[in-house]
């Protein structure tokens, strides 16, 4: 994963148990990736948590491995 992607994934042990997370959201990765894997858009993804942006699901994509859409 690109450098400026990579500060788009976080970690906190007070958000979400430590999960890695969307930078400046509550959306863990995973949700994220199993959207992604699940068939949804960027787009669509997006729509549904409105506190991402399209480089948030990019850079979850690559954080997981996921082959960008």
């Amino acid at each position: 994963m690109s450098s400026d992607r990579l500060v788009l994934v976080t970690t906190d042990p007070a958000v979400l148990s430590g999960q890695a997370v969307i930078a400046g959201t509550r959306v863990p990765v995973s949700v994220v990736l199993d959207c992604l894997v699940a068939g949804m858009s960027p787009e669509g993804i997006v729509a549904e948590y409105p506190t991402l942006t399209s480089e948030g699901v990019q850079a979850a994509a690559a954080y997981g491995g996921v082959a960008g859409p």
